[in-house]
């Protein structure tokens, strides 16, 4: 072979090497949470990332990202939706803000228990919630889970609805929320989550309200003394995605991620549940007082003029198909 011929069969060589790389070229994307790894969100992001690397078969590799390293919930939410992240998982908590007919759901007491909200979430209601984010620059690929929450603080016990009146509260930036624990008397401090252990820990704040996973994961028992199981709001969460990015997998690849997206909820919520039969007894052996039986009817009382407020913005009939939902 003359060196033409060699220098033809080189270059067509390399093209066909670089072709199949181009093919094979790993795409690597970005998800986070706003609390630690060792935590039932920490828990469901890693399920989420195996399971699209297996499914890709390694051609996507999803970078998990803890503790808020790439902000709090509401700028991981917006750079979701900007584009500039490619996947967060975050409470309800600042949804509203992006997506307003999720407020519903942050409603307190509208829940029976999890398996009540599971179903809501899991059966047409929560469906036809999740299609509200396409039009906001979001793919909700599914329901997860945060938990039921309870108030801690560290000035008294709280038995009553009056207990809480003068409190300064971490609140989560969710405007339901705070209408209702402004209900309670309650001073209102709508605060980032990456910023609540310090703020209890210098007295900015008297105390805050989380579900038992999220208390155990960020270590809240060092800077509280008395928690109260409340119960007083089931906390949705979502696994979400650039919609932009979404779109432009392959309807295999769109497949991998909302199947793999299942599972990770499906691991949240088991987290959550193990969490809620060990954490009571975990966080008293590490001295926090708990009041364990408290007269919920009050507390349901004390918000009566909230919930005629709720009524007249989501409309009864729509509060009542979620109450009322087996």
């Amino acid at each position: 072979m003359n060196r033409i011929g060699r220098i033809t069969l080189a270059v067509a060589g390399a093209l066909t090497l670089g072709l199949a790389s181009v093919t094979h070229a790993q795409v690597v994307m970005r998800n986070s949470v706003s609390i630690a790894q060792n935590s039932h969100q920490g828990n469901g992001i890693d399920v989420l990332s195996q399971e699209v690397e297996k499914g890709t078969k390694g051609r996507i590799i999803i970078k998990n990202f803890f503790s808020g390293s790439l902000g709090g919930e509401r700028e991981s939410i917006e750079s979701v939706q900007l584009g500039t992240q490619e996947l967060t998982g975050t409470s309800t908590g600042p949804i509203p803000n992006f997506v307003p007919a999720v407020k519903i759901l942050d409603i307190p007491f509208l829940f029976r228990d999890k398996a009540h909200a599971r179903a809501v979430l899991d059966g047409p209601i929560g469906q036809a919630l999740l299609k509200e984010f396409d039009s906001k620059g979001f793919k909700a690929l599914a329901w997860s889970e945060n938990g039921v929450r309870h108030m801690t603080n560290n000035k008294r016990p709280i038995n009553l609805p009056d207990d809480l009146k003068g409190l300064k509260m971490r609140t989560m930036e969710n405007p339901v929320h705070v209408a209702a624990y402004k209900g309670f008397g309650i001073i209102t401090t709508p605060m980032a989550f990456p910023e609540v252990f310090t703020a209890l820990q210098q007295g900015v704040v008297d105390g805050q309200e989380n579900p038992l996973s999220v208390i155990m994961a960020a270590k809240f028992e060092q800077v509280q003394k008395y928690m109260t199981l409340t119960a007083h709001v089931y906390s949705p969460a979502l696994l979400l995605m650039n919609k932009a990015s979404f779109d432009k997998l392959s309807p295999a690849d769109q497949k991998v991620f909302l199947d793999a997206a299942k599972l990770a909820a499906a691991a949240t919520r088991a987290r959550v549940d193990k969490d809620d039969a060990s954490g009571v007894a975990d966080l008293r052996a590490k001295g926090m007082n708990i009041i364990e039986n408290f007269d919920k009817a009050a507390f349901v009382a004390k918000l009566a003029p909230v919930f005629t407020q709720f009524e007249k913005e989501f409309g009864k009939d729509k509060i009542d198909a979620i109450r009322n939902y087996k």
